[in-house]
């Protein structure tokens, strides 16, 4: 079963030339998967009181144009397999145009998610149990996964201290945030180009946390890699530009 919700992209979300910020964008992506597992019974509402959560693992999205300001877009959305212990849930992004009021695909995602046993801060496998059944679509997003590397000699360093607005409910940083502060810290020019961003949650970071986002430019891009104070990763991403 496949879910559509629709937003009005709003100024505050933009950037300097209008478009959807690459944060705002996966928080709508983040909102609309929330949404559908409320729906489904297994959402926050439903998995905090039994002291769990679900928590982002990593997520792709390819964009091949970026909406802007009071623009129209449709978020499609559905599972497309619950198996060893992760949950895959994939996207379609649409813009309407104004002009015709038709729907134009500019973009996908595929992310894969965990349910997190907040008492432990482990991951655990509920996807047996009754709420999950008749959930999966199964219809297959084809978005092939990029495996992250470590930056050996990174172009730059900008440390990142997790404060209060940092933190979400499940009492860590939240997952737009670690991206935005890597697009803080570097952000390559892909005004009118193809992108696709590739992002992993490895460690989660809590508040008063000192971050360091290193970043590596490339020919085609940006690469990231966010360390705490113990030199763990936290989060790793890649930015790919195309034409």
């Amino acid at each position: 079963m496949k879910y559509s919700f629709e937003y009005t992209i709003k100024y505050q979300e933009v950037d300097n030339a209008k478009r959807l910020r690459l944060f705002n964008l996966e928080n709508y992506l983040l909102e609309v998967a929330g949404t559908v597992a409320d729906e489904l019974d297994f959402g926050i509402a439903r998995l905090h009181p039994m002291g769990l959560t679900w928590i982002l693992t990593r997520m792709s999205i390819e964009m091949y144009e970026f909406p802007t300001h009071c623009e129209r877009v449709r978020f499609e959305t559905w599972i497309e397999c619950n198996a060893h212990m992760l949950s895959t849930r994939d996207f379609r992004i649409y813009s309407k145009d104004a002009r015709n009021g038709e729907w134009r695909l500019i973009g996908q995602c595929k992310s894969v998610w965990a349910i997190l046993e907040l008492s432990k801060r482990e991951i655990t496998n509920l996807f047996d149990h009754s709420m999950f059944d008749n959930c999966v679509d199964g219809e297959v997003l084809n978005i092939p996964r990029v495996r992250m590397t470590t930056i050996p000699e990174p172009t730059g360093m900008v440390p990142h201290k997790v404060v209060y607005s940092d933190i979400d409910y499940n009492g860590h940083c939240n997952s737009c945030r670690y991206l935005q502060a890597m697009t803080d810290a570097y952000l390559p020019d892909y005004y009118g180009k193809k992108v696709r961003l590739d992002i992993n949650y490895q460690k989660e970071a809590m508040l008063g946390e000192e971050l360091q986002t290193f970043y590596l430019v490339t020919p085609d891009g940006v690469q990231y890699q966010q360390k705490n104070s113990s030199g763990e990763t936290s989060c790793s991403a890649k930015i790919t530009i195309s034409e």
